[in-house]
């Protein structure tokens, strides 16, 4: 049996302590993960939790109830919403029929009512959580997914099979609409690697593509098909600057199957690069392969964007056609020493052959002189004490018995590697560094939020979020709101402002909250902490 989670929400402790006794949660199939006494705890707390159900009063301080469903509904629309009302708020509350509210329960609460509601509403969890979960449907997902045709066009297209003067002619014949002007490709990557015994790999992957679809292809104009075991969407969209918003969804859509589709499953979602041509989705297409790898650095059960991993502009280089070189290059960046080792020993025993001439042996020398100097040069790494004058260097090659140019190899693929995890440290400190100078400018303005600093730094929320987090052991709200309230207590001791202006100019336009957040910070209220803390110069 599914136990669904609940958050209670009302400003009156007593009220939440009577509804908690009042019922059989667990005899329901629900649990009281925590409750709330304002909107805005309330909004931190589903964030957070993200729980099934929300149980909210409708006057709060801060956050009303109608407020906090709306939010709710907006970013996270899984979760269902039960308002209670007292008897004169309840045609106010009927009228917000757009919230797609469960239920409204009249105060004050009783155990028969609250348990007539939540038994109702267990049952209808269980029959969405079942059209998620049953294998006739998800077959149904599977035979209706997009047409043959299409799907052959879609995997051609991304191989670099299909010429530019036939795209009119296959658009037009398999009515498909990709206008742009700006295309990305997106690859779901599903691991199976904890499936339940009883769940069909195939099956989950069906209900992965078709999520997918229903969340992100009408907002992004998206294309999806399966290819080589992956799910992939080629979104279109105007501006570059909304990739960062897609990142976002994205990474919202991993948790949501996760979560939603079970069977022991892990969505990861690789983000290409942004290309202004249909004939450019082949590279937009490897990029996005190429992200997704990263998870075995930034983590899986998200969404990785080249763009924010790779800044430098790694696409553009062809490395080279061979895999082999393919391989040892993808090693240097996500693998361990043994994958380097195992690696570069098989590109020099794919180039080794038997029957190469000694000018095929030159020439693959050539290559990976210049593949070398290609990928230092996007990768902005430094050559000196292993590439000296490329001239020079082919030449010393050349003599090199088979173990010497072995060990220059293996010696110069972990140096490129220890540079790289350098350069990935210095890139995540910087963007830190510059989120910290903004606030320090800009913590006054009452609209600095998570959106509006990852806009300003031109990087996804997802992404920005891990990298605060992992650099200050801080969430960005969390630390911005200790930025603030230190400056805070700063004014109250060293001015004589009023504590309504002494909030205004921290960034707090309503006062009550500035007071709520100050006092959850040091215990007292800004008054009384005025009053402890005398300051003998003010």
């Amino acid at each position: 049996m599914d136990m669904y989670t609940v958050l209670l929400v009302d400003d009156e402790e007593e009220v939440v302590q009577a509804i908690m006794e009042k019922i059989n949660w667990e005899q329901l199939g629900f649990s009281v993960i925590g409750f709330a006494n304002n909107g805005v705890k309330a909004l931190e707390m589903v964030e957070e939790f993200q729980p099934d159900v929300v149980v909210t009063d409708i006057k709060m301080p801060y956050m009303d109830g109608m407020e906090l469903s709306n939010r709710v509904k907006m970013e996270f629309p899984a979760t269902k919403i039960l308002l209670f009302t007292g008897f004169d708020e309840f045609e106010y509350a009927k009228e917000a029929i757009h919230l797609e509210v469960e239920e409204y329960i009249l105060k004050p609460v009783n155990s028969v009512e609250l348990t007539r509601v939540f038994t109702e509403l267990k049952i209808k969890l269980d029959q969405e959580i079942s059209e998620k979960r049953n294998v006739e449907i998800l077959k149904n997902y599977y035979m209706e997914s997009l047409p043959l045709l299409q799907a052959d066009f879609y995997s051609a297209l991304i191989e670099g099979r299909v010429q530019e003067e036939e795209i009119p002619r296959y658009l037009s014949d398999y009515q498909i609409s990709l206008q742009g002007p700006l295309f990305c490709c997106l690859v779901i990557y599903t691991s199976f690697t904890q499936t339940q015994e009883n769940m069909s790999p195939l099956l989950l992957s069906t209900s992965v593509r078709r999520q997918a679809q229903e969340r992100l292809e009408e907002k992004w104009q998206a294309k999806s098909f399966s290819y080589l075991g992956n799910t992939i969407l080629i979104a279109q969209f105007n501006n570059e600057n909304e990739v960062s918003e897609l990142t976002d969804e994205c990474d919202r859509f991993c948790k949501y199957a996760n979560r939603m589709i079970g069977g022991g499953l892990v969505v990861t979602v690789g983000i290409g690069q942004v290309c202004g041509t249909i004939m450019e989705l082949p590279r937009s297409y490897q990029s996005a392969l190429e992200a997704v790898s990263y998870r075995a650095i930034y983590g899986a059960s998200r969404a990785i964007n080249i763009k924010e991993i790779v800044p430098q502009d790694i696409g553009k280089s062809s490395l080279s056609n061979d895999a082999e070189m393919s391989g040892m290059f993808k090693a240097i960046r996500i693998g361990s020493k043994e994958d380097i080792v195992e690696a570069a020993n098989k590109y020099l025993n794919h180039i080794s052959f038997p029957d190469k001439s000694l000018q095929q042996h030159h020439i693959d020398l050539m290559e990976l002189v210049s593949a070398f100097y290609r990928f230092s040069a996007n990768n902005d790494l430094i050559l000196e004490g292993h590439m000296e004058d490329m001239k020079k260097l082919y030449s010393s090659l050349l003599d090199l018995e088979p173990d010497a140019l072995r060990k220059w190899l293996i010696d110069l693929c972990l140096s490129f590697q220890n540079q790289l995890i350098h350069v990935r440290s210095r890139s995540t400190k910087s963007l830190v560094s510059k989120a910290k100078e903004y606030v320090e400018n800009y913590y006054g303005d009452a609209e600095l939020s998570l959106d509006k600093i990852c806009e300003a730094l031109g990087v996804s929320n997802s992404y920005f979020s891990t990298i605060f987090k992992k650099e200050t052991g801080n969430s960005f709200i969390g630390y911005l709101t200790d930025y603030r309230m230190d400056w805070a207590a700063r004014l109250l001791i060293e001015t004589n402002e009023k504590s309504y202006m002494v909030a205004k100019q921290v960034g707090y336009s309503d006062p009550n909250y500035f007071s709520y957040v100050f006092k959850r910070r040091f215990g007292v209220s800004p008054s009384k902490y005025r009053t402890e803390h005398p300051d003998s110069e003010k």
